[in-house]
């Protein structure tokens, strides 16, 4: 547990936000720092393939240690934090015993994480808490997963008595700006499956989620003197507000849960002459999500027609929901739920609302579940993870790949209806 303290805590403050308006891979300089620091720590714990290639993808390998076939698995997470808050100067800090009451994060601000606003932080009560300062988020989002995989191998290699067969595991840039699968060489990876460390609370098991697409609208208005502006003038920003509000109100992150779908928007930038919006498309359903798409499609459309400014949109499909991909080969979640089960952990299934980079690998070839890191509250300054969660995850990650070693390898192609 030290250990994997001592390496979530280094892992964040160390700065890794991506940038959804780079055209690199990785999407910003900085990543690179924590990519290389964590290949030497692979290197340093007796890792074998350590590779660290040109587009900032860490992959390593634990060779088997049983003597008979045992599919190849693998473990992944990514290392880039969400664009939506700060992730510079991230200063952590530990909680120990939490006692249930409020935690002043920030005293200038009286910016606190409460219970009253968080009821589920009462289920944590006497645990060990990493929190924010209040200025920053945390980056649980994924370093949790990543601290949690690197100490499940470091676990592995200090325990060989465990059997497990070859074991893959992969850290990824660019996760949160939807990118953190577009360069993964699956074939050179060569697991026959693998599992993302990506989830929130203690016990998510996941294999569906949302379809997902990111849409730019930019309008073009035309700057006249208010006092002279009739039937001359065209607002660029009021044009976009009344395209916005031609969405569905209630249909928004705030207002949905389950399987809900939304619009979301992201950024809001406007004066008379340019305005411009970044929206997230999300829906389980596949045909929902195409009729989400040709709904925004049509209201820019006719205010296009109506108003006479320039107005151009632009939607680019991101991922869609693994489930159809998972569901042929469902002993893969099967075997996590019994892992969970092994170490006490009570599995939770429910789709994800958000995506993960197992949601691209299923589609490229990679059926990819995902599995629990333990944090809350992620991408913003209430961000939070309990430390006994971290350590469940670590602990899981080693019994899903005892019991892959024990399985017959016959058993993993029974298809779920």
């Amino acid at each position: 547990m030290k250990d994997l303290l001592g390496r979530f805590l280094r892992y964040v403050r160390i700065h890794t936000t991506s940038d959804p308006n780079s055209a690199s891979c990785p999407s910003t300089d900085w990543q690179w720092d924590l990519a290389r620091l964590l290949e030497k720590e692979l290197k340093a714990l007796g890792m074998e393939e350590v590779s660290l290639d040109a587009n900032g993808y860490l992959t390593a390998t634990l060779p088997a240690n049983v003597p008979h076939p045992v599919p190849v698995i693998g473990f992944i997470s990514h290392y880039d934090t969400s664009p939506d808050y700060s992730g510079k100067g991230v200063n952590p800090r530990v909680i120990e015993n939490y006692d249930g009451s409020d935690i002043i994060l920030h005293p200038e601000t009286q910016r606190v994480l409460s219970p009253k606003d968080f009821p589920e932080l009462l289920a944590y009560k006497g645990q060990q808490l990493v929190v924010t300062d209040g200025t920053t988020l945390l980056g649980a989002d994924d370093k949790a997963g990543v601290a949690e995989i690197v100490t499940a191998m470091d676990w592995l290699i200090q325990n060989p008595e465990i059997p497990h067969g070859k074991i893959r595991i992969c850290f990824t840039p660019d996760e949160e700006i939807g990118r953190g699968a577009h360069l993964f060489d699956v074939e050179a990876f060569g697991a026959a499956w693998a599992y993302t460390l990506d989830g929130s609370q203690i016990g998510e098991l996941e294999y569906e989620n949302f379809n997902a697409a990111g849409a730019r609208i930019e309008v073009t208005g035309k700057s006249v003197h208010p006092g002279y502006a009739k039937g001359k003038m065209i607002n660029a920003g009021r044009v976009l507000q009344q395209m916005l509000n031609g969405l569905p109100q209630r249909e928004v992150p705030e207002h949905t849960s389950g399987r809900e779908g939304f619009f979301h928007v992201q950024e809001f930038q406007a004066t008379i002459e340019k305005a411009t919006a970044r929206l997230l498309i999300r829906d389980h359903d596949r045909e929902s999500f195409e009729n989400r798409k040709s709904r925004l499609e049509a209201i820019v459309a006719s205010h296009k027609e109506a108003t006479g400014a320039g107005i151009v949109l632009e939607i680019e499909d991101q991922y869609y929901n693994m489930k159809e991909k998972i569901m042929p080969v469902f002993p893969i979640v099967e075997v996590a739920e019994e892992a969970m089960e092994a170490c006490g952990v009570k599995p939770i299934i429910k789709p994800i609302r958000g995506g993960t980079d197992g949601s691209q690998l299923s589609f490229m070839g990679l059926p990819c579940p995902n599995i629990f890191a333990g944090g809350h509250n992620f991408h913003g300054p209430y961000e939070y993870v309990p430390v006994e969660s971290m350590q469940k995850a670590v602990e899981v990650v080693v019994k899903i790949c005892e019991l892959t070693a024990a399985k017959d390898p016959s058993s993993w192609k029974k298809q779920k209806k």
